[in-house]
């Protein structure tokens, strides 16, 4: 009788081309870095735009004002220094929406040491993209959701009696809330395949949840939305369900390949 050949040990797992090996400080320090980066972009922007805020807030209330009754398309204000922090409000977002290039690509640089080089090889489609969606996503709101919402929310007070009094202040944290949570929203998919390229998720682990997320998803945009009428849900809804879908297939094209096991030599 032959005795069988002894067993090879399983190839260890391939690690990411140029890895750095960072204690839990370090990657926290790594951690606080990026964000402060982040940060003076968004300071950054803050200044680019700070020159224009009282036209970005006119333009911002166009939905909200061409919603108003005839005679009295005004927004009013209750305290002295209202407008001041309404305007500044509009810089810190606008900071924000100016600087989103920058954060993603600091969230980039976070991440990448632990990818794979083909994976690298990606970060031009990823910020390119993922600034395209966070953009979409508010100018989508602003062309085609608030035009249909504002009118559906003044007329819920269908009394001849009431006269809508609407303030700046209120009405742009409406406003800019929605703008936020439609370029997120629309940020799912490039969300997905970054979650599959570092072996968080799967496409086939979000294949198999993906009536569960259908029901979340509704019940995000009926959250997020401002009225409860089926065609502000539907404009927030189905735009989710139609991303989770091309996420799916993102993590098909992108999400990390599980490393085939070791062939073990016949003995016979």
């Amino acid at each position: 009788m032959t005795e069988p050949l002894p067993q090879l040990p399983p190839a260890p797992a391939p690690q990411p081309e140029g890895e750095v090996k960072l204690t839990f400080l370090e990657h926290l320090r790594e951690l606080r870095i990026r964000l402060m980066r982040a940060l003076i972009g968004v300071v950054l922007g803050m200044v680019a735009v700070g020159a224009f805020v009282e036209p970005i807030y006119q333009r911002l209330m166009g939905p909200v004002v061409a919603a108003l009754p005839e005679g009295s398309r005004q927004l009013h204000y209750v305290s002295a220094i209202e407008p001041l922090m309404v305007y500044l409000k509009v810089a810190i977002y606008g900071g924000v929406f100016a600087a989103a290039p920058w954060v993603l690509w600091q969230l980039w640089l976070f991440v990448a040491p632990a990818l794979y080089k083909r994976e690298k090889r990606v970060v031009i489609p990823f910020l390119f993209f993922g600034s395209l969606l966070f953009y979409s996503g508010a100018a989508f709101c602003w062309l085609l959701v608030m035009p249909l919402a504002f009118p559906a929310m003044l007329s819920i007070a269908g009394d001849a009696a009431l006269a809508p009094m609407l303030t700046m202040s209120a009405q742009l944290s409406l406003v800019l809330a929605m703008l936020l949570g439609f370029g997120i929203v629309f940020e799912v998919p490039v969300v997905i395949a970054f979650l599959s390229m570092v072996g968080l998720v799967s496409a086939d682990f979000l294949a198999r949840y993906r009536r569960h997320a259908v029901v979340v998803n509704v019940a995000a945009a009926a959250v997020l939305t401002p009225t409860g009428d089926p065609l502000n849900l539907a404009l927030m809804a189905v735009p989710m369900v139609v991303f989770y879908e091309i996420g799916i297939l993102l993590a098909r094209i992108l999400g990390k390949k599980k490393p085939r096991p070791a062939e073990v030599p016949s003995t016979t």
